[in-house]
């Protein structure tokens, strides 16, 4: 690689070096990535913005006015095309080759290389051939227009890049946008003028972009069309040039020497006026040149100009945007090469993670494809991955969340008496003690609802098992997510299908062991189990409790307990009515006149009327045995339902993935179908690759400048 080389701020080769840029991003197919800086040319149709730039590389067009031919006259080139695709227009001024016998090659045929030696005009997109006629170039812009935009001259963002090498033009590189239009011409779209301002703002809101805003002199300065759209991205003007065209055809009296002094709209680059051919010019056929030297002489005759006449006219706005850009240029020169190293190292790293298109052979890529993804799966459900997230949950965590959180919780909020009401217990409790009225509180009520409450726990432990398995099909497509699954989508498709029915396949044996796990809770009820509360004890706190609510009745003479532990003696008619119990609530309801009739009792018989306090006693008790046990079981549930969808849903998928993904995936018949690679990564890896090798020449290009 050769050393680096100071480049003086004066010197054409930054421009040199900026154009060889363009030219390296030029090839490649997708969006540059670096803002070079760059002249875009705004204007309206009207407004002289294609004299501007036909005057500019004026040495160039001087010369093919004398020698094309004169059936027409010579056009500027999108005014005669109404050109709809940006044009890039690199002007390199190339030393002319010494002449052996000093004669001119005036009337020489122009299609001869020889006769143009030292100027010829070159597209980017047909390198190596170059164009010794004006008229030709013409024509195949004209072509290159109708191949991107169509006949109708459409909007199309490619650009069409033409370079002029002359001895007589100053280097300088400019971007022709279109011109901005109110109406659609012929075919155009409706929404034409929409279109073309959106590509212009596209291009002059880059911040490398110097924009050269041209405007009629003879128009009002504050409907520039071209300054309008300037100022929306560049409201402060310090980086837009301003170009006052048609002086020559504004109302006697009038000048424009306020703007030039930045008293209307001050930009900070300043205006240059200028003169160019009109279209009567051109209809006669009025060399450049001549119209340069007419340009010459009415600045520095007119009175309002004759001053400043150096400061006007095309030879000094082209020396002016030559040195704007080389100082731009010099200015953004150390960004555009960080911008280069750090795009570089992007593209390479995007290439990487594509591969290589031939990796070797299919059975060996198609193993390793396995291997690495149970690997990450078994990674991920233990929490030993690289990529630990500290902004949310993810892998085993999740399901850990499930099983401590979601099921523990909810099983918790499940009460046994959300749907048993004591009316019901009553009802029970009756029933249970067939045709003679219990003596004791029966254990045959409290265990027929237990077990009707413990079946309430198996939706939400089959619940729980349907969660973790929405968590694992979550961890299948993460891991799915991964580039090399991407760049093989017949075999991503295949691996989802795959553990997925291995999944569901899993949840069987998972569902009936959480099943059997709720029967067996409900087919035998052990109150013996060391935490049960037993039935003494719990007729002994439902009295306790009972005693304590009634009140202690005191003599009011002496202020001392009554006899009987403080409380009211029994009343042995109301323990006589109090061992009735149901049936006398049922009976006294009716009336003593049915009652002593016997009519047969209902078909059906409800509990009704308000308990007595015995059967008070006996449905707290019952109660209190049936929390008692329920929340054995909930604590039982809590720890075994996790340990059972862990048995036969997790563990068994983490040891049992790779035999089942080698089962379906390691076929010798479908190893090629399901390595072929996506189109898009077929495309991706040759923008990548187009991409390296364009920033690759760019930094070596760069690097050449200290």
């Amino acid at each position: 690689m050769s050393q680096p080389t100071s480049v003086n701020v004066n010197d054409p080769g930054l421009i040199t070096l900026v154009n060889k840029l363009q030219d390296v991003f030029a090839t490649v197919g997708v969006n540059n990535p670096i803002d070079l800086p760059q002249i875009a040319v705004v204007g309206s149709q009207s407004s002289g913005k294609s004299s501007v730039l036909e005057n500019i590389p004026s040495s160039w067009y001087w010369y093919c006015d004398k020698k094309t031919s004169r059936t027409k006259p010579t056009q500027p080139l999108d005014l005669a095309l109404a050109l709809t695709p940006p044009q890039v227009l690199q002007l390199i001024n190339r030393p002319a080759a010494p002449k052996t016998n000093g004669a001119e090659t005036e009337g020489q045929n122009t299609t001869d290389p020889s006769a143009n030696a030292d100027e010829w005009a070159e597209f980017l997109h047909i390198p190596g051939q170059k164009f010794f006629d004006f008229n030709k170039v013409r024509e195949e812009i004209v072509r290159e227009t109708e191949s991107k935009a169509g006949k109708n001259v459409n909007i199309s963002p490619k650009p069409i890049n033409l370079r002029i090498y002359s001895p007589r033009v100053l280097t300088l590189t400019l971007v022709d946008l279109p011109g901005l239009t109110k109406v659609p011409v012929g075919d155009q779209p409706a929404d034409i003028e929409r279109q073309i301002r959106e590509m212009v703002l596209k291009q002059i809101s880059k911040s490398n972009a110097i924009i050269l805003a041209v405007t009629a002199a003879n128009t009002d300065l504050a409907n520039s069309d071209g300054l309008k759209l300037a100022r929306e991205v560049d409201p402060d003007g310090q980086r837009t040039i301003g170009v006052l065209t048609k002086i020559d055809l504004m109302d006697e009296g009038t000048d424009v020497v306020d703007i030039l002094a930045g008293r209307i709209i001050p930009l900070r680059l300043g205006y240059v006026p200028v003169v160019n051919r009109g279209q009567r010019d051109i209809d006669n056929r009025k060399a450049i040149s001549a119209a340069l030297d007419h340009e010459k002489a009415f600045f520095e005759n007119h009175r309002a100009y004759r001053n400043k006449h150096s400061y006007c006219g095309t030879p000094y706005l082209a020396r002016k945007l030559n040195m704007i850009l080389m100082m731009h240029i010099k200015n953004t020169l150390p960004e555009i090469k960080t911008r280069i190293q750090v795009s570089l190292a992007k593209y390479q790293a995007e290439l990487a993670g594509l591969g290589d298109s031939l990796l070797g052979n299919s059975a060996n890529i198609v193993l390793n494809i396995i291997t690495e993804f149970c690997n990450e799966y078994r990674t991920v459900l233990e929490g030993n991955n690289q990529e630990l997230s500290s902004a949310e949950l993810s892998g085993g965590a999740r399901i850990s969340f499930v099983f401590h959180e979601l099921y523990a919780n909810g099983i918790k909020a499940v009460d046994p008496f959300d749907d048993v009401k004591d009316t019901h217990i009553r009802t029970i409790l009756y029933n249970s003690s067939g045709s003679s009225p219990a003596l004791f509180v029966g254990t045959t009520a409290f265990e027929l609802i237990v077990k009707q409450q413990i079946k309430r726990l198996e939706d939400p432990s089959l619940k729980c098992a349907s969660l973790v398995y929405d968590e694992l099909v979550r961890i299948l497509s993460q891991l799915l997510q991964k580039q090399f699954f991407r760049r093989y989508p017949s075999l991503k498709e295949k691996f989802y299908q795959v553990v997925i029915q291995f999944f569901k396949k899993a949840m069987m044996p998972t569902n009936k062991l959480v099943t059997d796990l709720v029967s067996m809770e409900s087919c035998y009820i052990n109150t013996g189990h060391p935490d049960f509360i037993n039935g003494h004890r719990a007729m002994a706190i439902v009295n306790e409790k009972h005693n304590q609510s009634k009140p202690v009745q005191v003599d009011p003479k002496t202020g001392k307990p009554l006899p009987g532990g403080g409380r009211e003696s029994p009343n042995p008619q109301s323990l006589e009515i109090e061992k009735e119990g149901f049936f006398y609530s049922f009976f006294a309801a009716k009336g003593k006149k049915k009652a002593a009739a016997m009519e047969p009792p209902p078909a059906k018989l409800m509990a009704s009327g308000t308990l007595s306090e015995r059967e008070n006693l006996e449905v707290e008790v019952i109660k209190l045995l049936i929390q008692s046990y329920y929340n054995i079981v909930k604590r039982t549930m809590i720890d075994m339902v996790p340990k059972a969808i862990m048995l036969n849903l997790v563990q068994f998928s983490k040891d049992e993935m790779q035999r089942e993904l080698l089962e379906n995936l390691y076929k010798s018949d479908q190893l090629e179908e399901l390595l072929k690679e996506s189109d898009y990564t077929i495309r991706r890896r040759k923008e990548c690759q187009q991409m390296v090798e364009s920033l690759t020449k760019a930094q070596e290009i760069v690097s050449s400048v200290g």
